[in-house]
């Protein structure tokens, strides 16, 4: 596999016109943000050897190198969910070619049912913490040289990062709300009692992605910025149906905002240390 990682990010290296050390995976939600992107060049994952294919509705599949407020940025249009069949090790190896390419800040975005009462449809949330709910971890196997066996994972989005989020929530007057996100394979949304469990094991927040790509991240040393959009609410009194259609249609709404925050985040970013 590692093998494989190198293959690829050499493939991508000789079409990158740029050396961007910041990357962004637009999940739902984030799809506006992507046609911000200046001097781009696009590569479909079909293309990349070893790449994976998304098979999502809403999600394009191509990787986008060019600029961002005037910040060198590489954005994958399109993620890979276990649910959809892959490997922890396929889902996870965009981001192990991030780590070849050089970069060093990852932000994930996605759509999440909320399950704290003080959450309410279309909030963001910044996520300051995850439950790992995934049958399989991406990194159980032989360890990859890029990170140690057992890493440690007392800070997997930084805390720097999230403090800037919220200045720039405070100076562009944006509602934002924190919290612990749960990960789960999916692909059925959660039952009431499913939702109630995960609410009292301390999730603000569920959904089916972004965990296996932090914990690798963290592995490889790249540092994460997360954000839940709630797309809808579970684990209350009165259980309401959910489909893939409203929460894409609920991630919409939110989408100007939580655009304008992560513009701010990524040209700021590389103001922040590590």
């Amino acid at each position: 596999m590692y093998k494989s990682i190198q293959e690829t990010a050499s493939w991508i290296k000789e079409r990158m016109t740029s050396s961007p050390k910041t990357a962004i995976v637009l999940g739902t939600g984030l799809g506006q943000l992507a046609t911000e992107i200046t001097d781009r060049t696009e590569i479909p994952y079909s293309e990349i050897p070893n790449f994976p294919v998304s098979t999502v509705e809403g999600h394009s599949g191509k990787l986008i190198f060019g600029k961002l407020g005037g910040v060198d940025i590489m954005a994958m249009q399109g993620r890979f969910h276990y649910y959809e069949g892959y490997t922890m090790k396929e889902v996870t190896f965009p981001v192990r070619v991030m780590y070849e390419l050089g970069i060093k800040t990852l932000f994930v975005s996605n759509a999440a049912g909320g399950m704290n009462p003080a959450f309410k449809i279309g909030d963001i949330m910044v996520i300051t913490d995850h439950i790992n709910f995934f049958p399989e971890h991406p990194l159980r196997g032989k360890n990859f040289p890029t990170g140690p066996r057992f890493p440690d994972m007392h800070e997997p989005y930084d805390r720097k990062l999230i403090e800037l989020a919220s200045k720039i929530a405070r100076e562009k007057d944006i509602r934002l709300q924190y919290g612990v996100y749960l990960g789960v394979q999916g692909p059925t949304f959660e039952t009431p009692a499913e939702y109630k469990m995960y609410r009292i094991m301390g999730g603000d927040t569920v959904g089916m992605s972004t965990v296996p790509e932090v914990i690798v991240a963290n592995h490889c040393g790249i540092r994460v910025f997360g954000v839940s959009v709630v797309t809808d609410l579970g684990g209350f009194d009165n259980p309401v149906e959910v489909s893939h259609e409203e929460v894409q249609e609920a991630a919409n709404k939110a989408q100007p905002i939580m655009t304008e925050l992560m513009r701010q985040m990524i040209v700021r970013s590389e103001q922040v240390d590590n």
